[in-house]
């Protein structure tokens, strides 16, 4: 499992294969778009729903070798299973993250499962901007000047310059929020499993300890699951701001909770949320909320909530969409290696 390489020179080494035939699941309008276009460049015959795969659609992909799939819904075992039976070989995650699938029994089933890359400055802008927000206290700032009120008691911020930043997890992503805030001039810390780029890289305890701001560029998986439990939490300095972009479950959301409600962290500014799923990305306008954990987060004014959207921009989407056919294409022609 490893991540595609660039698409511009995958492009050139997939154009010999043709006439592959891709089932695509869990395909929205813009996406649908960009593979319409994109499909028959490389002689590819895609199959679209906008339908996440589950077992009562995985008859599509019979004839297919080849899936690909979206992020925005968990992918069942017996969802898994279904696809094999149907002929499945592979499957193309649109996403840097594997945690929707299981990516052990997909492989007990003969199926090969990759992830794609795209453009790490989305998801690295994005968390600047979630930083300068929470600093400069622009949830609050704004929510007043909508109603008029403009005074500035309470929201005066700090700069970044005076700030210490620390980063855990410094692959593509990580390294491109560290590049944005050596602009800034501010003291950078990282924990990551290796140094690969300029920062001063500490244990994880250290990083907590002396962080203003701590932000997640970490895969999630077993070892990561709550990497932010009550105990870490506890360790931060008072007064930190935690950033997330990465996956929810990264974080203890309770502990965080109850350490934003007692004025141990100082804000927090999460573009993803354990238990989002269902929620996120779906107009629930009039529904019921079941999360109480995000309902008191969204009401505090120092945290800020955005929808899993910080991937989501032109250039990603279109890496996202080319790299998910350059992938299938490179499996068809026996290129991906697998370990």
């Amino acid at each position: 499992m490893t991540y595609s390489e660039p698409v511009r020179t995958a492009v050139r080494r997939a154009v010999a294969v043709s006439g592959t035939g891709i089932t695509i699941y869990g395909c929205e309008q813009d996406e649908a778009a960009l593979f319409r276009e994109l499909a028959p460049r490389f002689g590819v015959v895609p199959v679209i729903t906008e339908a996440a795969v589950s077992e009562a659609n995985a008859g599509l992909a019979v004839g297919n070798r080849c899936v690909s799939v979206g992020h925005k819904a968990r992918i069942s075992n017996s969802t898994l299973l279904a696809l094999s039976r149907a002929g499945v070989a592979y499957i193309s995650t649109r996403s840097i993250g594997y945690n929707h699938l299981d990516v052990e029994y997909a492989a007990g089933l003969g199926i090969s499962v990759e992830n794609v890359c795209y453009s790490p400055d989305s998801v690295a802008d994005y968390t600047l901007m979630m930083m300068l927000m929470a600093v400069r206290h622009a949830k609050s700032t704004v929510r007043r000047a909508d109603v008029h009120d403009y005074r500035l008691h309470g929201v005066r911020g700090k700069e970044l310059r005076d700030l210490t930043v620390g980063v855990i997890g410094t692959g593509r992503i990580g390294t491109a929020v560290v590049g944005r805030l050596r602009g800034f001039g501010c003291r950078i810390l990282a924990h990551s499993n290796r140094a690969n780029t300029r920062a001063d890289y500490v244990p994880l305890d250290e990083l907590l300890r002396l962080s203003d701001i701590v932000t997640l560029h970490t895969p999630l998986n077993r070892e990561t699951r709550h990497l932010l439990d009550r105990r870490r939490i506890g360790q931060m300095r008072r007064g930190a701001i935690v950033v997330n972009t990465g996956r929810g479950p990264l974080i203890d959301t309770e502990a965080l909770v109850d350490a934003l409600e007692k004025g141990r962290l100082g804000g927090a500014a999460l573009d993803v949320v354990e238990g989002e799923e269902g929620v996120f990305y779906a107009d629930c306008r009039g529904a019921r909320i079941r999360s109480e954990h995000l309902l008191r987060l969204q009401e505090m004014p120092n945290v800020l909530i955005t929808p899993h959207t910080a991937y989501y921009t032109d250039r990603a989407l279109r890496d996202t969409v080319e790299n998910s056919i350059t992938n299938c294409l490179k499996f068809e022609s026996g290129e991906q290696q697998y370990g």
